[in-house]
């Protein structure tokens, strides 16, 4: 089972909710109709950024395995899309809870930014917390997001993919799909490699990958705690348990496999991304490598690529640091793509 939730003031009938099993959609979905508002109202600088009415749509489509998918979208009111922005979240996130604080900031700063939550994650349809193949992930990915960008042709905008953590692997797996159809991509804290600590030992590894082919589906991979190492701000890290759609149950056996083999793919391959890069890591991230992201950043074949590399800084750099460190990533990410966004005539 899940660690149970506990969170101050919280308890009867919505403590329940919380804590009742989330492998199906419809007790995610429930969860999180019961709790929104409250999220919106915790005490995060990425709440307290002015939206000055933003259009916000939130949607269920079926896509074309049959599958329906969460999203959403935040857009400016008043002023033209500088550019489109195209989320891939991270293992133990959705599109919803925090991002909703970051895609409102973003917005604000004139981009049209869309999400969505990928099958088993957040409010999409699927077994929670599974992936049976992470390039099946990423296809889903590029075909929601290439109907958008197909949708958005008219207005002859750049088109950025924007990826956290596990979001950084799908955002490259899509690129290096689609090499050329992206203007550029963010990426925070990207998973090109699990830290070596967090990988279970060889021995533990190969009697995993074997009952992975009879018991694909089970909780089965020891896992340190994603929640303490990932949030350096010890305020900011009480407030992770707040995302109650997140998935923080040990990792499922081919979930974890998948994993590993993308990591490993992603550092075969990283001299063939091409596209503009902006890469954000913490130094002290203990749950993605860093050297990885500087070995990224060495290998790209990109003209244009740029490493920043946070002192002190753990892996959630747009959670769970220091409101001053936040708002700085926020500005260098915000000004990387103000340089790439000049409106095509």
């Amino acid at each position: 089972m899940a660690p149970r939730i506990e969170i101050d003031g919280i308890d009867g009938d919505l403590s329940r909710i919380i804590n009742s099993n989330l492998d199906q959609v419809s007790a995610r979905r429930r969860s999180r109709e019961a709790f929104k508002d409250i999220q919106l109202g915790i005490d995060h600088c990425l709440f307290k950024f002015k939206d000055d009415g933003l259009k916000t749509k939130e949607l269920y489509e079926v896509n074309s395995r049959g599958i329906e998918i969460f999203s959403k979208s935040w857009l400016p009111q008043t002023s033209p899309v500088k550019a489109i922005i195209c989320f891939c979240h991270g293992y133990g996130d959705t599109c919803t809870f925090f991002f909703e604080g970051i895609a409102r900031k973003l917005a604000s700063s004139g981009y049209g930014v869309y999400a969505m939550d990928y099958p088993g994650f957040g409010l999409s349809e699927g077994l929670h917390g599974y992936i049976s193949s992470f390039d099946g992930l990423v296809d889903d990915v590029i075909e929601h997001y290439s109907k958008i960008k197909e949708s958005m042709e008219s207005q002859n905008v750049p088109s950025f993919l924007f990826g956290q953590s596990m979001g950084g692997a799908v955002a490259l797996k899509v690129h290096l799909k689609q090499p050329n159809a992206w203007n550029g991509a963010v990426l925070v804290a990207p998973m090109c490699k699990i830290a070596e600590d967090m990988v279970p030992p060889l021995l533990v590894k190969q009697l995993l990958i074997a009952v992975a082919n009879v018991l694909p589906k089970s909780k089965l991979v020891p896992e340190k705690d994603i929640g303490e190492m990932a949030f350096r701000d010890l305020e900011k890290r009480k407030l992770a348990k707040y995302n109650v759609i997140a998935y923080r149950d040990k990792p499922r056996l081919r979930t974890a496999l998948e994993l590993l083999r993308t990591t490993d793919e992603i550092e075969r391959r990283l001299e063939e991304v091409s596209l503009p890069i902006l890469i954000l890591h913490g130094e002290g991230d203990i749950v993605t490598d860093p050297s990885v992201s500087k070995t990224l950043y060495e290998k790209a074949k990109s003209s244009d690529k740029k490493l920043h590399l946070i002192k002190n800084a753990s892996h959630s750099l747009l959670e769970g640091e220091p409101d001053d460190s936040i708002l700085e990533v926020f500005n260098e990410i915000i000004c990387w793509l103000d340089e790439r966004s000049i409106i095509k005539t």
